[in-house]
């Protein structure tokens, strides 16, 4: 099965300009509302089992009320592309971030743990169809040769805001002395969003997508896949369409071509690209969760297992723009596959250290090995959802894309307690460490096949 996917020319124009030129024409528009609505849910996240807490829920009651968070996301990909592919990125972001003000009045004001659930699992709904804009709009935007290096700055701006938002939490704590000031923080934070997406200037007008003729270059390609070979050639700027003219998609599937559809018509790719993708998304999802377990399981205060886990997350967000440079010079595989090994050995390695004299030493190095490979791995799920995404319609593929991605992450978290249960943190430890290693054959398998690469 060949899959058409989005690939531009990277020949050379006398308009051509830098990577940073337009990186810096999307700023205001595409990672301005992405920082602003990632400040807001990265001070609230930390907040939602404490305040959970206070209207009565017990631990489990509580994880269980934060969890309602990423079910809202699962829940919200396939609709959010559904309603991206009918009235638009920018339209579709001022709704949920309206929604999203009417979810945080429910946090605020909830008098009961149920109808505050309601309000957290809106949230969620309402930031998949946020997130999803976003990627749809750099899919069918971005050149390829610098995309990878504009979908990790996406990325990266929103774990600035995931890494910043719990200093403002603390911050606003301090100052008030009530959780829901970081609950009235998220909402400023959505009004400003929603401002700056309905008056601000509208990307979709301001990049429009390549002409029949351009189209038409692109097709004349040599397709190769993806060896690792460096990247040549100048960024070529997107040129506006003539006014009245007529575009014809020449890839994908046809405009407004419904969800299951689109699943159905790309289920190789989902069922093959798409679960290794998942695997990855499992495996970053199981760092943020053994790491602290495995701090607590060999009695470190709870200083010491914020300070590893901390200087973990620093050293994956320094890490965020690299990746997207590696993968638009050298390919898609030169970021994943080291990714994938980094913290596949790193888990498996971390599983045989529990009892050993130096075990906190061993703890914080491969905390700091999994920060690497964790950075590494930044923007590479954007990236390789928008290289195969159907170029007329990406919206509803990328839907079915972001949740899997979306479910390997929320299932890890489960296999790791589940098998923490049966067996021991150790051999959690260790099978999450061989899901990394399977999931890196399986990108050196189909990396290749689904994502062809255009020689200049």
């Amino acid at each position: 099965m060949t899959v058409q996917t989005n690939v531009e020319a990277m020949s050379d124009h006398a308009d051509s300009a830098t990577a940073r030129d337009v990186l810096w024409r999307f700023g205001p528009m595409v990672y301005g509302p992405t920082v602003l609505f990632a400040l807001g849910e990265g001070a609230v996240i930390p907040l939602i089992p404490v305040i959970a807490a206070q209207l009565g829920a017990d631990v489990a009651t509580a994880a269980l009320v934060a969890s309602a968070l990423v079910v809202g996301q699962l829940c919200g990909n396939i609709p959010a592309g559904w309603a991206v592919a009918r009235i638009g990125e920018r339209l579709t972001m001022a709704i949920a971030g309206l929604v999203s003000l009417a979810g945080i009045v429910g946090m605020a004001l909830a008098p009961s743990l149920g109808l505050f659930a309601i309000a957290v699992f809106l949230i969620g709904f309402c930031a998949a169809a946020f997130g999803l804009a976003r990627h749809s709009f750099m899919t069918t935007r971005v050149p390829l040769s610098f995309r990878a290096r504009a979908l990790s700055l996406l990325g990266g701006t929103f774990r600035l805001g995931m890494f910043v938002g719990p200093f403002i939490a603390a911050g606003l704590l301090a100052v008030f002395g009530d959780e829901h000031a970081t609950i009235w923080f998220f909402g400023g934070c959505l009004v400003a969003t929603v401002l700056l997406v309905v008056f601000g200037p509208d990307p979709e007008k301001q990049f429009l997508e390549p002409s029949d003729e351009e189209d038409t270059e692109e097709q004349d390609g040599v397709a190769a896949e993806d060896t690792g070979e460096p990247v040549t050639g100048s960024i070529p700027l997107r040129r506006t369409h003539a006014q009245g003219s007529a575009t014809t998609p020449s890839t994908g599937s046809d405009p407004g071509t419904g969800v299951l559809r689109t699943m159905w018509r790309h289920r190789r790719v989902l069922s093959t690209l798409g679960l290794a993708a998942a695997s990855l998304s499992a495996v970053r999802s199981a760092r943020q969760v053994v790491l602290p377990l495995w701090g607590v399981s060999l009695g470190l205060d709870a200083q010491t297992i914020a300070l590893v886990v901390g200087i973990s997350g620093a050293i994956d967000f320094a890490l965020f723009y690299a990746s997207g440079q590696v993968m638009d010079r050298f390919g898609r595989l030169w970021a994943a596959l080291p990714a994938m090994i980094l913290m596949g050995a790193g888990f498996v390695a971390l599983a045989f250290t529990h009892d050993l004299p130096q075990a906190a030493m061993w703890f914080a190095m491969f905390a700091a090995v999994l920060g690497v490979g964790n950075g590494l791995s930044s923007g590479i799920l954007l990236t390789l959802g928008a290289d195969v995404a159907p170029r007329s319609d990406p919206a509803a593929f990328l839907g079915s894309w972001r949740t899997l991605t979306d479910a390997g992450g929320a299932t890890a978290p489960l296999m790791v307690s589940a098998i923490a249960a049966v067996a021991s943190l150790s051999v959690a430890t260790g099978v999450m460490g061989a899901v990394g290693l399977v999931g890196a054959l399986a990108f050196v398998r189909w990396v290749p096949r689904y994502v062809p690469r255009t020689r200049p």
